[in-house]
Parts: structure tokens; sequence; C-alpha cells
């Protein structure tokens, strides 16, 4: 006899889970302080506020310190020697290109142009040899072939490095290279025709020199630390420049809880907009004859939004057996907004109580609805204020970018001299850093838009919270501005190349000999 197969009941659960919306709170939270900490600890301990022994930064002592075991040097009473910040990977100087391309020399025969070479103070090296290595690519032309000779020589005619080529010849390599060319002196570069009869008609050149400074490539001339340079096309950051840091802390302080926070109330505004419809529904069922078991079971194939979870969660818990007093209870307290929980409120006193519950459901579908339209009247109101908040913001934002990138430099660059400022009648403008005035600009946007974002908040929700997801997003307006427009490499302390100075015009000179 054969036997008969069992059909196999499924039962889905859909238990309800703890809520973890405060556990990623905190989570958020203790990344955030911890991020916020450790933009504090870098901010602070390269913006002076900290002083050391040596007047170098904290940071910078604490860090070359440990990375080349030499803590006396780093950490003493001298600034560290030239040799020693070239030990450590952060303070090395790095060279930049000096380059010099002159027009064309025409109808040659002997000809020279003088030119100086820049470079680091060899008083500030503690009498170490920095290389310079000078590259000179050239090209020669003549009607017929004729030898010629390039050379690099000293202010006394002293030829340090010469070329000897052939035009018309097509293997002829026209360029010098020397392994270092020093600092602060003057020197030649001359051209001569082998020939006494034949000109050479154009002689072009293109110069590099490699220059150093003696300032490590990630400060600036007042030894603070402005960090790596980025280059975003035409763009050149410094995005660690130790100011962001000033802004990232209070960023990382304000801005993820909030959002996060911000987004969580956002889901149960969300659920409050449609929780007056699930009761106008849940009401007309009743009143159709069907028990509140049956209704919100019904409901729970219905489409509310972001509500949909949570009725189907009491759909599962009626099927369950739970009573419907307890079912919207626990609904309340998994929303726990006080407009829900007053409706809830309401509903489950009706439902002990045994009066007639669809004049109730009635009753709080229309005071719920009643109070999200003055929430929303509100929002509406206030928008415009908000609005107001945000354009000070950007106007106080501009004059200040304005003030920082014109106005600053221009008195800067005014009385640059050494006599210690300009005199206007009997007034005297003593001289000003760039870098000063633009660190207390940035400190007072930053302290600007945590005051316009906590007020924006309080008057928009009446949490402080919400204001402080506005406070982070005036500050990270603020880090790009500042970043893409006021830290430029002349206001942030970065010195500009030199150049080498050629001499106005071309000059006959001795004939090249030796080399």
């Amino acid at each position: 006899m054969a036997r008969k197969k069992k059909n196999k009941i499924v039962v889905e659960l859909d238990l309800p889970k703890d809520d973890s919306t405060m556990t990623k709170l905190y989570a958020i939270l203790f990344v955030s302080i911890l991020l916020g900490m450790g933009a504090a600890v870098m901010w602070a301990t390269n913006s002076g506020f900290i002083p050391t022994t040596n007047g170098e930064p904290m940071f910078t002592n604490v860090a070359c310190g440990a990375l080349t075991g030499d803590n006396e040097a780093f950490n003493g009473n001298t600034k560290p020697t030239y040799a020693q910040n070239q030990s450590c990977s952060l303070l090395q100087d790095s060279p930049d290109i000096v380059t010099w391309s002159d027009d064309p020399w025409e109808d040659v025969i002997f000809r020279g142009k003088n030119f100086d070479v820049p470079g680091v103070d060899p008083s500030m090296t503690g009498g170490e040899v920095v290389l310079q290595p000078l590259t000179l690519t050239c090209e020669v032309d003549a009607d017929e072939p004729v030898s010629y000779t390039v050379a690099i020589r000293n202010r006394f005619g002293e030829t340090l490095k010469s070329h000897t080529g052939n035009t018309g010849v097509s293997s002829d390599d026209c360029s010098i290279y020397m392994n270092t060319i020093d600092a602060g002196k003057r020197y030649e570069i001359v051209i001569q025709a082998n020939s006494d009869t034949i000109y050479l008609n154009t002689f072009e050149f293109d110069m590099e020199i490699e220059y150093y400074d003696g300032i490590p490539a990630n400060m600036n001339n007042k030894s603070l630390w402005i960090g790596p340079e980025v280059a975003l096309g035409p763009v050149s950051l410094h995005p660690t420049i130790f100011l962001n840091f000033f802004g990232f802390m209070f960023f990382f302080f304000l801005w993820p809880a909030s959002a996060y926070w911000e987004s969580v109330e956002s889901k149960k505004n969300e659920i409050e907009e449609k929780f007056p419809d699930f009761l106008r529904d849940l009401a007309e069922y009743w009143k159709g004859g069907l028990s509140m078991t049956v209704a919100v079971q019904t409901l729970a194939t219905s489409e509310y939004g972001a509500l949909n979870d949570e009725v189907k969660k009491m759909s599962d818990q009626l099927s369950w057996g739970i009573k419907f007093s307890d079912v919207i209870l626990q609904f309340a307290e998994r929303v726990g907004t006080p407009l829900v929980k007053r409706a809830i409120s309401l509903i489950s006193e009706a439902d002990r109580a045994g009066g007639k519950i669809s004049d109730i459901l009635v009753t709080a579908a229309n005071d719920s609805r009643e109070i999200k339209f003055l929430e929303g009247e509100r929002k509406r109101a206030i928008g415009s204020y908000i609005a107001v908040i945000w354009t000070s913001y950007f106007v106080f934002l501009g004059v200040i970018v304005v003030l920082s990138t014109v106005f600053i430099p221009a008195i800067a660059g005014s009385n640059s001299g050494d006599e210690g400022g300009e005199s206007i009648g009997n007034m005297k403008i003593r001289n000003v850093d760039p870098l000063f005035f633009l660190t207390i600009f940035y400190y007072g946007v930053t302290m600007q838009a945590i005051g316009n974002g906590c007020m924006a908040g309080l008057m928009a929700t009446g949490r402080f919270s919400a204001g402080f997801k506005h406070s982070g997003m005036m500050i990270l307006v603020a880090l790009v501005v500042f970043n893409f427009i006021a830290f430029s490499p002349e206001l942030i302390g970065i010195t500009g190349l030199p150049g080498l100075n050629p001499s106005i015009g071309t000059f006959v000179p001795a004939p090249i000999t030796g080399g």
C-alpha cells in the first residue's frame, strides 16, 4: 500500500527584532569622536599654540624623532640642522626646477649672456654640499656645416663645461649636463662658431637647474606644516595643511552623528505622514463590521509607504495570537514619536474600555493629520529664515575670501620692505603676515558656521542636533572654498621660485678655451 505523502506547512515568522538605532548612534559617535580628536591633535601640534623648545612644530619634532631615532636632534633646545631635516622623510627639501628659455640668437660668431644661479644659502646647510644639477639642451643652425662650441663659464671666463659639435650632422646632440652648479654666483652661457667666415644662423637653448631653498617640502617659510602638494589639473592643493584639521575637528564632532540622527527622524516623519491614513482606513474597516485583527491583517496588503513594514509586523503579531492592545502599544514603542504614542494611547484606552473605537480612530486620525499639517506650515514658514541664514553665511564667507586673497596680499606687498612697514603721513602701517590673517579669518568662518548652523537647526526643528548637520555642511563648504581659493602658495607661505636673472642683452665674450 502506497504511503500517503505528507504536506509540509511553512510558517514565516517575522519576529520583532531589537531596535539597533541607538547602538548605531553610539558607534557613529565613538568613531567620529576618535576622528575629531585625531584632527584636533594634528591641528594643535602644528598651529603654534603649543610652544616647543626649538621653535619647530611639536608634530614634526615627535614624528621625525620617531622616524630617525634621533630624539635629541628634534626635541632639543636648538633647531634641527639641514642634514638632520634631510634625514627625516617629512622634512626633506625637495628640489624645484628653475628654467630659462631665451629668444633665438641670430647671426652668431661669438656671443654670450650672463645669468645668476639661486640656491640654498651655504650658512643654512652647516657646510653640507647641496648638489644642483644643470641641464642645457640646444639647437644650432647654419647655412653650411660648421663646427661650434657651447660652454658654461664662471664670471672669470673659466670654462666649467662645454660641448663641441657640427651643424648639419644628424648625430649631433647639442647638450650640456653638469652634476652641480654652485648657488649664489654669476655664470655665462657662451656660443661660438669655430670659423671666422661662417656664421651660425640661429642658436636656441633651454636651461634647467634643480633649485633648493633649504625649506622642507611640507613646511612653509615660517616652519608651519602645510603637507604635501596635490595637483588636480591646473589647481594645486595642500589638503593636509594644519588649518584644515581645525575644520575637520568640528566637522567630525558635529556632522556624522547629527546626519545619522536626522535620517532616523526623517524616517519617523515619513511614518507619521502615513499614520493618519492608516487610522482612517482602520476606522472604515471597523465600521464595515470587521474585527481589529482582521482589519489590520487586511490593511497589511495596502500601500502606506514607510509605514508598510510596521503594519506587516502588527499583522504577523496578531496572527500569533497577541492581543490587539499589546500589538499597538509595541508599535508605538517602536516608532517612538509623541504623535504616534498619543494616538495609540487613545485607541488602547478605548479598546480596553469597550467604547466606540471607530469614532476614536477617526478623531485620532484627524488630530494626527492636523498636527502634521501644522508642522508642515512651520517648516514652510521657517524655510525662508533658514535660507537667510545660509545666504548670510555665504556672504560672510565671500567677504572673508576677498579680504584674504585681495586686500591682505595687497597690504603685504605694499610694505614688504626691511624697514618694518610703510608710512602714510603720520600713520605707520606695519608689515603684515598674510598667513596670520588667513588663519584668523579661517577660524572666524568656522566659528560662524557652528553658530549659524545651530541657530538654523533650532529654528527649524527645535533641536540643536539638527543644527549640527547644518554646521557640518557649512564647515565643509568653507574647507572647499579656502582650499581652492584662499590657500594659495603665496598666502600660506610657500617661497616662490626665483629666476636665473639673465642679463638684458648678449655680449661678445672672449674665445672659449679649455673645458
